[in-house]
């Protein structure tokens, strides 16, 4: 039966270690999830998902699994662990951000979202019901509510009507789930979302709503869409106030690494960002000593590893020169080296996290390394 259990409190933040368990194995949170939009993270094999980078769950998309290859073929396969090989957990978004991002293409009304197919320009039409069905047959371990990601800035005008109809829609998703069954052998679970913008009356009502559903799992929507850092935190900080300690806390899209640390230490427990893997196949690394561009002229003749001490065996046997060479020419195994590397710092900065909160030392540790990770080397 799936639970989140809080194992430890850090002492001068809200920052916690917890599992949460799943019919696909146990999950150690604070978490970073890496994005598989299409049923794979680009450039990386499952099997170094799991050995090299030691992933415990991974994100699929409910929108382009749709779309491509068809959520007909995902259920022929008998769900989205055998159609991709994976035996871990998997946690399906509802393609609601997806819709945002399509502002040209998509119109929502009460009942739901219609929108232009990026691939053909077909159109489509996602309602909370088909949403849950789409992701029943997906059958991820975890699937979200649909709802609407409003833009930054947004007016409180907008923004109040926005909240109020992913309300409505998140009502029909719990009917709608609540009234089905998994497809497969496994328990799925449904999370709901905050929405409200950077508006914190908003953010409080909405949290407010979510929590009394009671689900094991409640997300934070609507950030990192362009607002400030500062209003990242106060909206994440006034969200983790009301929800329920009991429950896991999933920041949607988040982030930067100094970002991830300073939800961790407001409460989160989970985490994913497309921002590791993209920003790797423009030849961006992150370190525990800072920021590396790759493809700058100064690491042509730099013999040392990519990062010495970095969990990813490539990334200590390969040097700065050779990646920024392979970049150079273009050669794809550039970017899957460079992805390998970001999402192994990614996960090892959650790892570390949950190591420094059972010490007790998160907060010191948090603050002494933030600035380093912002370094520019």
């Amino acid at each position: 039966m799936m639970k989140f259990e809080v194992k430890a409190l850090d002492k001068k933040s809200n920052a916690r270690a917890g599992i949460l368990t799943t019919d696909h194995g146990e999950i150690e949170t604070p978490i970073f999830m890496p994005v598989g939009t299409i049923g794979t993270v680009k450039g990386v094999h499952q099997k170094e998902l799991d050995e090299v980078i030691k992933a415990q769950i991974i994100l699929g998309n409910t929108y382009h699994m749709y779309l491509r290859p068809g959520t007909d073929v995902v259920e022929g396969a008998g769900g989205i662990h055998k159609f991709i090989n994976w035996s871990k957990p998997i946690l399906t978004d509802s393609g609601g951000y997806q819709v945002y991002s399509l502002s040209q293409k998509r119109k929502i009304k009460e009942e739901g979202a219609t929108f232009s197919s990026h691939v053909d320009g077909s159109k489509h039409l996602f309602t909370p019901e088909n949403v849950m069905d789409i992701q029943r047959k997906l059958g991820a371990d975890i699937i979200m509510a649909f709802d609407e990601c409003t833009p930054y800035p947004c007016e409180k005008r907008y923004a109040t009507r926005s909240m109020h109809m992913t309300h409505r829609w998140l009502e029909r998703c719990l009917t709608a789930f609540d009234q089905s069954e998994s497809m497969y052998d496994y328990e799925q679970t449904l999370a709901p979302i905050v929405q409200g913008s950077v508006i914190p009356d908003l953010r409080k009502q909405s949290s407010e709503y979510i929590a009394k559903k009671d689900r094991l799992i409640n997300a934070i929507g609507g950030l990192s869409v362009g607002e400030p850092h500062e209003d990242l935190y106060a909206m994440t900080e006034l969200c983790c106030g009301i929800l329920p300690e009991s429950r896991a806390r999933y920041l949607m899209g988040v982030g930067l690494p100094e970002n991830i640390l300073q939800c961790i230490g407001l409460g989160i427990d989970m985490f994913d960002c497309v921002l590791p893997s993209r920003n790797a196949r423009h030849g961006l690394l992150y370190t525990p000593n800072g920021v590396i561009h790759i493809k700058n002229l100064k690491w042509k003749s730099d013999f040392s590893p990519i990062d010495a001490d970095s969990t990813v065996e490539t990334s200590r046997l390969h040097s700065k020169a050779y990646l920024r060479h392979l970049f150079q020419v273009k050669e794809l195994l550039a970017g899957q080296l460079a992805t390998l590397h970001n999402l192994g710092f990614y996960l090892w900065l959650v790892q570390e996290s949950r190591k420094q909160i059972l010490n007790g030392t998160f907060s010191t540790w948090k603050d002494a390394l933030i600035p380093r990770l912002q370094t520019k080397l």
